[in-house]
């Protein structure tokens, strides 16, 4: 073998350690032909019926072309003034809806971030029976959403519901308050949805604290910071993250809930516990006016669009101010 022979043979051979090339590699197009099926999902799902909500906002859809409604007339933006004109009962009862979301869903974001710091701070140390606490937090949770409204449903009848057999008991009340009518239905909507919400938030800050080590806590205890001074210093800025996108993901799912006031209240919501999304399935399918019902919905998509921008916004911008 002359000198060259060797250096071409050498040269062929692939390096020690170095990775074959694959002799079958895949083709170009497989990883498009994995993504189809969930993109055409998508698409039937989602992108088309919007589109199609968007395309019924702008026309007179109502009960006289349910049966031929790719013949209703073109009205443009008659819907949208038609449901912002607060004079009308069309535009003051939306306003009202709206009004009675923005509170519920304060309401429900804040309590169920409250119960569920507490309750994340509790459990973050160990101590006998901190296993069985996180399971007992954990069970709303992992009821399925009619299950568990549906048993509240029946702790909050008048006659024999739970609730008020109890206050009667401890002599409280006399047993026959109406929490799902009137007044009291407001607080009951937003009682059930604290006690379905808390427990995610409270497994996401639990899984936050466990990112925070024990030395900063052990260090701050030495300067002599107490409990609160602890959890304000090293807790709050450090799980600020985890807020962030908490708080939002909260806020999306509270305003957004159909299924726990539906099945609260069914077609009979009391008018305290008149969220949006009943009130435009009731504007809709009662009143058989998809056109104003559409428009009310693009409107209520474009308020959550704009309010998760502009909170992201301002979060990005205090995180990098930090």
């Amino acid at each position: 073998m002359t000198l060259t022979d060797a250096v071409d043979e050498t040269a062929t051979k692939p390096e020690r350690g170095t990775p074959r090339r694959s002799r079958g590699r895949f083709p170009r197009w497989l990883p498009y032909a994995f993504l189809a099926p969930a993109i055409v999902f998508e698409l039937l799902v989602h992108v088309i019926p919007m589109l199609a909500g968007v395309y019924m906002s702008f026309m007179q859809l109502n009960v006289f072309f349910l049966r031929r409604w790719l013949e209703a007339p073109f009205v443009g933006l008659g819907n949208y003034k038609f449901a912002l004109d607060v004079h009308s009962g069309i535009g003051a009862g939306l306003l009202k809806s709206w009004g009675i979301t923005v509170g519920f869903t304060v309401l429900v974001v804040g309590f169920s971030w409250l119960l569920a710091i507490f309750g994340a701070t509790l459990l973050q140390r160990s101590f006998p029976g901190r296993g069985v606490l996180r399971t007992i937090f954990l069970v709303p949770y992992a009821i399925p959403l009619y299950a568990g409204t549906i048993v509240w449903k029946f702790i909050l009848q008048r006659d024999d519901g739970m609730l008020n057999h109890l206050l009667t008991q401890l002599h409280v009340t006399d047993g026959r308050t109406f929490w799902l009518l009137g007044g009291n239905a407001f607080a009951s909507i937003v009682i059930v949805q604290v006690w379905r919400l808390w427990p995610f938030a409270l497994l996401t800050l639990m899984a936050g604290m466990q990112s925070i080590t024990d030395e900063l806590y052990e260090a701050a205890a030495v300067d002599g910071a107490g409990m609160w001074q602890q959890f304000r210093r090293i807790t709050l800025p450090m799980l600020r993250p985890v807020n962030q996108v908490l708080v939002l993901v909260l806020f999306l799912w509270t305003f957004n809930d159909f299924n726990v006031p539906y099945v609260l209240f069914a077609n009979s919501v009391p008018p305290a516990a008149d969220v949006i999304t009943i009130h435009i399935y009731q504007g809709s399918f009662q009143t058989w006016n998809f056109g104003v019902g559409s428009a009310m919905s693009v409107l209520w998509l474009i308020f959550l669009l704009v309010i998760s921008l502009g909170y992201l916004v301002v979060t990005t911008r205090r995180t990098h101010d930090a």
